[in-house]
């Protein structure tokens, strides 16, 4: 499939914001911006397309930020473990090695897909990131890159699935809440929440929760990332929509 990409950068911000006047210091008590110029409940810009990987039954670029990566599915294929299991398919997720991102990926992953739609076989997904963070211990802010791409890339290859999964970020920094934080922001959170879920279905796939949150805090992230789902999730829809109705070459 010919790579379709969306023409000017999106935002899917969960809510209105006003910008920031910018001071000279970050971190200064509860009175900083932050270190790209965003506002607390500003996601990084979006830059999406398929086709990134002429050889995979489908794949996607995803690029937010300084954070990019590739992601290429391979499959559905025959597959012994998957038979010896069950007559439902089975989904492996590779990134990069990575035991721990992989095994996240998957967790994110698996609830939305059909595996009833290719018995016996296997799906594999490999994800690549462009850049030197892919060579360090992952971060946070950068899996639900991860994961958006992967659903992108599943939905390019024909996978069937019972919604797209989206995945938003939030760190809390002090009384401020931040929405898809940078490795900076995330090293001096207070706690960490990540949301993957199916946003036309309302349902989560997975949830991580570090550090210390207060109810009313926690409540309130957790709908500030829905919506960004939410708002993130049409923008992956549209960018399929493009890149099916572009003419091939």
């Amino acid at each position: 499939m010919a790579g379709k990409t969306i023409n000017t950068p999106t935002t899917y911000t969960p809510s209105p914001t006003s910008q920031n006047k910018k001071r000279s210091s970050i971190f200064t008590g509860s009175d900083w911006v932050r270190p790209d110029g965003r506002g607390l409940h500003q996601c990084r810009p979006a830059f999406l397309r398929t086709g990134a990987v002429n050889s995979a039954s489908g794949s996607a670029y995803a690029e937010f930020g300084n954070t990019k990566v590739i992601v290429s599915v391979f499959g559905p294929r025959e597959s012994k473990k998957a038979m010896m299991y069950s007559d439902m398919g089975r989904l492996n997720c590779n990134a990069s090695e990575s035991k721990d991102l992989s095994s996240m990926l998957l967790k994110a992953l698996e609830g939305a897909i059909i595996l009833e739609s290719f018995p016996k076989t296997t799906v594999d997904v490999f994800a690549l990131g462009v850049g030197v963070w892919w060579n360090i211990p992952y971060i946070a802010g950068d899996l639900p890159v991860v994961i958006s791409c992967a659903s992108l890339a599943l939905a390019d290859a024909g996978i069937m699935l019972y919604d797209m999964v989206a995945s938003v970020s939030m760190s809390c920094l002090g009384k401020n809440l931040v929405i898809d934080p940078v490795s900076e922001e995330e090293s001096y959170q207070d706690g960490g929440l990540m949301i993957t879920c199916m946003p036309s279905r309302n349902e989560v796939t997975q949830m991580t929760v570090t550090g210390e949150w207060s109810t009313p805090k926690i409540h309130e992230a957790m709908q500030l990332c829905l919506d960004a789902c939410s708002k993130l999730g049409k923008i992956m829809r549209s960018c399929l929509k493009e890149a099916v109705s572009a003419p091939q070459e």
